[in-house]
């Protein structure tokens, strides 16, 4: 897929992703993501600042913060998100055409998109279903490559079949479920196990801990 069409891809995915914001509450926006602890405002500021940041600013980020991805992560958060949720949605708002990206690793942004999105939507119990062809290449690009997250490792030895998608991948003790329920344990969300089935979902849930 050329750069194009995974800018497309991506425009898609961040302006459905801000229909669902638009609805959210104050409590919602401050409720804890799927993400690593982070609140769903967190996590939108940190959509709006992959968004926003070249490769050069996010060299010189990197190295500020020490090659340290977490205290990098909390310094970006900080800077694009807005005095209140409303300022950070227009922040995202903002972001939702641009054609940056740190690196020209597409399908890893693009990734980081639909992850990110369902990081807010499952906790809050919204739909946001994610165009297809996005989480197709999204499985293929998470089951061969480790790139932000260990997603390769993680299913390494395992046979990976989507019962709603023409995907598979691997070889080993069969994981089967929705294509999006199996990008999510890629990405280490165990939240998305109880949709998966087969033989090698116990060792995969050992992988993914508690």
């Amino acid at each position: 897929m050329q750069r194009d069409a995974y800018e497309t891809l991506v425009r898609a995915e961040r302006s459905g992703l801000e229909e669902v914001l638009c609805g959210l509450t104050d409590a919602q926006w401050q409720a804890t993501s799927l993400c690593d602890g982070w609140t769903v405002e967190e996590v939108v500021a940190h959509l709006t600042a992959a968004a926003s940041t070249g490769t050069a600013a996010w060299l010189l980020s990197i190295v500020r913060a020490g090659f340290d991805a977490a205290k990098h992560n909390d310094r970006m958060i900080e800077r694009y998100r807005g005095e209140d949720t409303a300022a950070t949605l227009v922040r995202f708002r903002e972001a939702v055409p641009s054609r940056i990206t740190p690196t020209r690793d597409y399908a890893a942004f693009l990734g980081e998109v639909v992850v990110h999105g369902q990081d807010i939507a499952q906790p809050l119990g919204l739909a946001l279903d994610p165009d297809p062809r996005s989480v197709l290449e999204i499985a293929r690009f998470f089951a061969t490559r480790d790139f932000a997250v260990n997603s390769k490792k993680m299913v390494r030895g395992l046979s990976l079949e989507a019962s709603d998608a023409d995907f598979a991948n691997g070889e080993g003790p069969v994981v089967r479920g929705p294509i999006l329920a199996l990008v999510m344990v890629m990405a280490g969300r165990r939240a998305f196990l109880p949709r998966l089935s087969g033989d090698g979902v116990e060792e995969l849930a050992g992988r993914l801990g508690a």
